[in-house]
C-alpha cells in the first residue's frame, strides 16, 4: 500500500540570501494532515529561513515547495491564505493600533470566497475557543500582555481553519503556564486536521508532542524520523545531532 500524499513536502530544497551562500542545503521534510512535524535546531541552523522559504517570501534556488501535490514556489506570499496556508512567526504580526476585533477579521476581509457570510459567526467561534480576548475585543492590540497577544496570533490562525499552519517558536519570551497554553492550542489545531511545522527551543516538549521529527544542523536536516525514535538520553542524542561535543 503506497503512502499517502504528504500535505506539505520539501524536495530537495537548496535557499539563502546571497548568490553563493546557502542557508538550507538539499532540504527534504514533509508535515501531514493532522500531525505535527517538529523541527529543532540550534540558533542559526536555519530553522526560520526554511519558514521563510516555505511561505514565499525567499525562493528557493533549487528544490520545490509542495502544498498538497502542487508547486507553490511562485505564489506570492499573501495569497497562501487562499490556499489554506497560514504561519504564527515569532515576531508579532498583529497592528498594535487596530483592536483585537479588528485583528481578527483583517485576513478575513477580502475573501468572499473561501470565508463567505460565515466570519462572523466564526468570529463569535473564535471568542468561544478564546474566550480571554472576548472581554477585550475593543482593546488596542498593542496594550495587550505579551501571552495575550500570542493568545490573538493563535485565535486569527484558528479563525482561518487552514489546513497547514506553521508555529515558529511560539513558546518563546512566554512563562511557563502560558507556553503550557501555546502547545495545548498547537495539539488542538492538529486535533482539528490541520497540519503543523512546530519549531520550538523547548525540544523535549516539541519531541514529546510531535508526529514526527526532523533536526536541523547547519542548514542540513541531520536526523528525522518517527518521535517513538527520539528517545532514551535526549541530551546526549541532541548533543549527536547537532554535531556537538563536549
Amino acid at each position: 500500500m503506497s503512502e499517502p500524499q504528504p500535505l506539505l513536502e520539501l524536495r530537495d530544497v537548496t535557499a539563502g540570501y546571497a548568490q553563493d551562500i546557502d542557508v538550507l542545503r538539499d532540504i527534504r521534510l514533509r508535515v501531514d494532515t493532522g500531525q505535527i512535524t517538529g523541527l529543532i535546531g540550534l540558533n542559526g541552523a536555519g530553522k526560520s529561513t526554511l519558514v521563510k522559504t516555505i511561505c514565499g517570501f525567499l525562493p528557493p534556488k533549487t528544490g520545490q515547495v509542495l502544498f498538497d501535490g502542487q508547486d507553490i514556489g511562485g505564489i506570492a506570499p499573501h495569497k497562501l491564505i487562499d490556499l489554506g496556508i497560514c504561519c504564527i512567526p515569532q515576531e508579532s504580526s498583529l497592528f498594535p493600533h487596530l483592536s483585537v476585533q479588528e485583528n481578527l477579521m483583517l485576513p478575513l476581509l477580502g475573501r468572499p470566497r473561501r470565508f463567505g457570510k460565515d466570519a462572523r459567526d466564526r468570529l463569535q467561534e473564535a471568542f468561544e475557543v478564546f474566550p480571554a480576548l472576548r472581554e477585550k475585543r475593543s482593546q488596542a492590540a498593542g496594550s495587550l500582555s505579551g501571552g495575550q497577544q500570542k493568545q490573538l496570533e493563535f485565535a486569527k490562525a484558528w479563525l482561518q481553519q487552514p489546513r497547514l499552519c506553521l508555529v515558529d517558536e511560539p513558546s518563546i519570551g512566554l512563562s511557563p503556564r502560558i507556553s503550557e497554553e501555546v502547545f495545548v492550542w498547537i495539539e488542538r489545531f492538529a486535533a482539528m486536521k490541520m497540519g503543523i511545522l512546530l519549531i520550538d527551543h523547548n525540544v523535549r516538549r516539541v519531541v514529546r508532542m510531535s508526529d514526527r521529527v526532523c533536526v536541523l544542523s547547519l542548514g542540513k536536516i541531520t536526523a528525522e524520523g518517527a518521535s517513538s525514535e527520539f528517545q532514551g538520553d535526549l541530551h546526549q542524542q541532541v548533543q549527536q545531532w547537532l554535531g556537538l561535543h563536549f
